[in-house]
């Protein structure tokens, strides 16, 4: 199953084109594609408008939605934050720990375009949907 980040989303709903977002076009309908609690209230909250707000969220919540936190995935994301930032690498935000982590422990593929989950991927195992190289 590919989980797709927020980063994607957005461009995607704001119909920007890019690797990733025809990516995403391609895969929906065709592979199984999920999206993750935290992404969902991520994309969410970006909507101003009433109406694309609930379209956004009638396709997203028909999608399966992975629960990204519990305790066992906090603990091993605070372990990679750390693997991480003792290579050298800072990871500036904590949500993208937390779903590098849960797909690294679940073996899900991640669809994204947010560079800071590339460390995740040279590091730690983290499988991208598209090479980034």
């Amino acid at each position: 199953m590919i989980l797709v980040d927020s980063s994607v989303w957005i461009d995607y709903f704001r119909g920007t084109h890019t690797p990733e977002t025809d990516r995403l076009d391609a895969l929906l309908g065709a592979e199984p594609v999920a999206t993750g609690d935290l992404i969902l209230a991520e994309v969410l909250q970006g909507f101003a408008d009433d109406r694309d707000f609930n379209q956004a969220k009638k396709l997203l919540t028909a999608l399966p939605i992975v629960e990204l936190v519990g305790t066992e995935i906090a603990i091993q994301a605070a372990r990679n934050f750390r693997a991480l930032r003792a290579q050298g690498i800072t990871v500036r935000k904590t949500i993208d720990t937390l779903i590098a982590t849960r797909c690294i422990e679940n073996g899900l593929t991640l669809l994204y375009s947010d560079r800071d989950f590339d460390p995740f991927v040279e590091h730690l195992g983290l499988r991208a949907a598209i090479s980034r190289t």
